[in-house]
């Protein structure tokens, strides 16, 4: 009798082992299929005998790929691109992801905290004032830390609630960015600059290139991997505040560790694309409704999920038409009504 009952407890587990199993396989598989399905898609077309001449003889020496135009466009163009896009998918993932635990609240995102709103004034600036792309996005990447920056300094100076300070504060600075950001589009010559920070408000990875990957890899990995590290931690903080303090763990310090690596994150992905919304506030929910809260599954779920979401967003921003449209246009039109079937849909408690 007692045999028969472990039996069937420890069915439900074993269900739900084999489910897990099965999602993790999805996720891992969907990003290496979105990846080789990309590089055929543009306005130059390439066939799959091609890209796969192209890779192997780029990975064996033996191997003679094509060369010209082809050799061209696979490597210097879309290669970039492709993993541009799928960088700052996950890092806008992990970011919300790691906000939404720290705060309490399904509705965060990345940008709460002012760092996407400090990107698009430090990009206006440079634009602004003539300089060049590296530039931009230096400034950009810049700005946007030293807002979050600004966000946690006042922060401190309030004596109540800190998540509520940090959030509060963060709507502030943020609204000063955006204004500023008013003004110097105002300001700007109508017929050239004015175009240019508009469409750069507006998204793109157009203009990235390998230099521009590598750097942002290297800044992403600084912040994403403390953040996988510290998982565990993540679990307790999403408890509560008082719950986190008699479990022993430093509140206040996993908190700024928190913020630091989310926005380097979240800096790191919108100096190369541009404002981007919706992706760091849906993929994380998506995540947790085929997971569950745990962050030792939710945050490379989310990682995956998010390179494969902003991967095909910027497939159809270069297919759709022939003048490419921009990626934050896409990302609203895609997130607000899915994000509302994400909450029609998802389980009771986020």
């Amino acid at each position: 009798m007692k045999a028969s009952i472990k039996n069937k407890e420890s069915l439900p587990e074993a269900t739900a082992e084999v489910n897990l199993l099965k999602v993790y396989l999805v996720v891992v598989l969907l990003p290496i299929f979105a990846f080789i399905l990309s590089f055929p898609l543009g306005r130059y077309p390439i066939s799959i005998p091609d890209l796969l001449s192209a890779l192997m003889g780029k990975i064996f020496p033996f191997v003679h790929g094509p060369e010209g135009v082809i050799n061209t466009v696979i490597f210097q163009v879309r290669l970039p691109r492709i993993i541009a896009a799928m960088l700052v998918g996950s890092a806008l993932s992990i970011a919300g992801a790691a906000y939404q635990g720290m705060f309490k609240n399904p509705l965060v995102s990345p940008d709460i905290l002012g760092a996407s709103s400090g990107a698009g004034l430090g990009a206006a600036l440079a634009i602004f004032f003539s300089f060049n792309v590296a530039g931009i996005q230096i400034s950009a990447f810049v700005v946007s830390l030293l807002a979050v920056i600004i966000v946690y300094v006042l922060s401190n100076k309030i004596k109540r609630d800190p998540t509520l300070a940090l959030v509060l504060t963060g709507i502030l600075v943020g609204t000063l960015c955006s204004s500023f950001t008013s003004l110097l589009k105002y300001m700007a010559d109508p017929y050239d600059k004015l175009p240019a920070i508009t469409f750069w408000l507006m998204g793109s990875l157009a203009t990235v290139s390998p230099k521009n990957v590598l750097s942002s890899l290297v800044i992403m990995l600084l912040g994403g991997v403390p953040l996988y590290l510290l998982r565990w931690r993540l679990n307790v903080l999403s408890l509560g505040e008082e719950e986190a303090k008699t479990m022993g763990l430093e509140t206040g310090r996993l908190r700024l560790v928190v913020i630091i690596c989310s926005s380097l994150l979240t800096a790191g992905a919108v100096s190369i694309s541009g404002l981007i919304g919706w992706v760091g506030l849906i993929v994380p929910h998506l995540a947790r409704m085929l997971v569950g809260p745990n962050y030792k599954v939710l945050l490379p779920v989310s990682i995956a999920i998010g390179s494969v979401y902003m991967l095909l967003v910027d497939d159809l921003a270069r297919t759709l038409t022939s003048a490419e449209i921009p990626l934050g246009i896409l990302t609203s039109i895609i997130g607000a009504p899915f994000f509302f079937f994400i909450l029609l849909r998802g389980k009771k408690g986020w």
